[in-house]
């Protein structure tokens, strides 16, 4: 399924795409990140070993070498337990992969949590934690079960390396940068909350895929990267906007999608697309580079847009400009560059 960029949009769709997304849960429910963060300040940096911490998809933690260590760990939305408990748990090692990727990194190993009172559900997602172990080709080392829980939940932490100097961080994009997107659109919607681009594919084929933010880490070809999450492409995007502390506009006909009737695009936009990566880059050659890197891979990928100084990110047909998010107003995460 290769990717369209979609019929013109009129001013009346651009706003109601921005309003669609802002009020999206899956962006709402970033904003409680902030609520928390004032126990959490300075604190990441004890030891003296901490790179970056809060606001990256992965942790940044030197232990000598010639290798960073990368730790990351992310809980599962319940409403995505409610929907299909084996998915649950496939996604669980899904979106740690794809943290670790983002920044450049490649994965080691994994420990989970399982949260349940229900012998069924939780079969259902040790059962897909296991299929994406297989797939994904990382190994679970460990983990704990809560068996009397009144809820149920999954999580699942880990830790990958990337080289010393290929890091690719969240809060570097600045004014002139070119914003590039990167999806695999070959796939199929998922319970109306995800796109499952991976459980058709090999492992072969899925390990090339994650392997182009390794070339592009080395290459050194961002200044800033995120995998696109459950906020969605635009949400992802203002999430590394808000980081960065700058703005952008998006050319919104130019983001990479499926060739289907069945998903408004407003919907897509707001989707989990199981793989995708937003990077700014600092000129079109890189951006274009990063493009066939992509391409190379299977992975459809576009430069979407430019980065700003305007703390606002704005979606644009070319003509009518609307803005999504402005952050000298409104917070997602409330957290601001190192």
């Amino acid at each position: 399924m290769r990717a369209e960029c979609g019929s013109a949009v009129d001013l009346n769709d651009l706003e109601m795409i921005a309003a669609s997304v802002k009020e999206y849960e899956g962006v709402r429910r970033k904003r409680a990140i902030s609520d928390i963060m004032q126990f959490f300040n300075n604190i990441d940096i004890i030891g003296g070993r901490t790179i970056a911490g809060f606001g990256e998809d992965a942790a940044v933690i030197d232990v000598d070498g010639e290798n960073y260590m990368l730790v990351a760990m992310d809980g599962i939305w319940g409403r995505l337990i409610e929907a299909d408990p084996w998915w649950a748990g496939y996604c669980a090692v899904l979106v740690n992969v794809n943290d670790i990727a983002a920044m450049g990194g490649t994965p080691i190993a994994m420990v989970n949590v399982i949260s349940t009172a229900k012998h069924d559900i939780c079969e259902r997602l040790a059962a897909g934690i296991s299929a994406g172990v297989r797939k994904f080709g990382v190994p679970m080392v460990g983990g704990h079960i809560h068996p009397d829980t009144h809820y149920d939940a999954v999580d699942v932490a880990i830790m990958g390396t990337v080289r010393k100097g290929c890091v690719i961080f969240s809060d570097g994009a600045k004014p002139g940068d070119k914003v590039v997107v990167s999806i695999d659109v070959d796939g199929s919607t998922k319970y109306g909350l995800g796109w499952d681009s991976t459980t058709r594919k090999t492992s072969a084929e899925i390990k090339k895929k994650l392997g182009a933010m390794v070339e592009i880490g080395e290459k050194k070809l961002a200044t800033a990267g995120k995998d696109i999450s459950n906020p969605g492409t635009l949400g992802t995007l203002a999430m590394l906007l808000e980081t960065s502390g700058v703005g952008a506009t998006v050319e919104i006909d130019k983001i990479p999608r499926p060739n289907t009737e069945d998903m408004p695009f407003e919907q897509w936009l707001r989707i989990y697309p199981g793989m995708g990566f937003i990077l700014t880059v600092s000129s079109i050659e890189n951006g274009r580079e990063c493009i066939g890197i992509f391409e190379n891979v299977g992975l459809e990928a576009s430069i979407v847009g430019e980065i700003d100084s305007s703390k606002k990110l704005k979606i644009t047909d070319g003509e009518h400009h609307v803005p999504v998010f402005d952050f000298e107003k409104e917070f997602l995460t409330g957290i601001k560059k190192r």
